[in-house]
């Protein structure tokens, strides 16, 4: 550890985290790597986030990213780091209002379904994703998630409506329906869903 700063202890850091098959493994590689599956594999690797929660606070000499959910229900036991979204930008942490107000960037992200322009046309399709959109709202913080604003489930479900396509996601348009870059930081999402050919945001 005192490799990384010389007023820690002469330990070894451990190191814990999702394992490969995780959006959220997808996601932190990208971000803070830079090159997708290119993450370092000598690692402490779990599925299940409490055990990640509880490998961390169960050594004052770990360190390991999960989703933000269980942090807050762990926080009197985790410490959590700052994050710069730039030179010269203040440190952000991670909080209900830092994610909502896109300041926590870049390791905040959107979630999206998946629906294809041809399937949408189906009624009981149609039906689902609608109910999904109005309800997520009121559902997305028993699964630990943050909502959305309503203002972007409203936008989300209009572009639905309108049989909008592709996406908006990292500044570009695209025909088919998918994950495309990071979002820039401190644009929100309801910037985001405004641009043309957005896709259609989960919780």
């Amino acid at each position: 550890m005192n490799q990384i700063n010389p007023a820690w202890p002469n330990a070894p850091l451990k190191l814990l985290g999702p394992d490969s098959d995780s959006g959220t493994f997808d996601f932190f590689t990208e971000v803070i790597v830079g090159k997708a599956k290119s993450s370092r594999l000598d690692y402490t690797a779990s599925d299940d986030d409490q055990l990640l929660v509880t490998g961390v606070s169960g050594d004052k000499n770990s360190i390991g990213y999960f989703g933000y959910g269980y942090y807050a229900e762990n926080a009197k036991k985790l410490k959590v780091v700052s994050i710069r979204s730039g030179e010269g930008k203040p440190p952000v942490l991670p909080s209900l209002e830092t994610v909502k107000n896109s300041t926590y960037r870049p390791l905040s992200r959107p979630i999206f379904i998946y629906v294809s322009a041809k399937i949408a046309q189906k009624p009981e399709v149609k039906e689902f994703v609608e109910f999904y959109l109005k309800q997520a709202r009121n559902l997305v913080e028993e699964v630990k998630y943050i909502p959305l604003s309503d203002a972007a489930y409203k936008l989300a479900l209009g572009n639905f409506t309108k049989g909008k396509t592709g996406t908006g996601f990292g500044g570009k348009s695209h025909v088919d329906i998918d994950f495309s870059g990071i979002a820039e930081v401190g644009v929100t999402d309801e910037v985001l869903m405004k641009r043309e050919g957005r896709i259609f945001p989960s919780p």
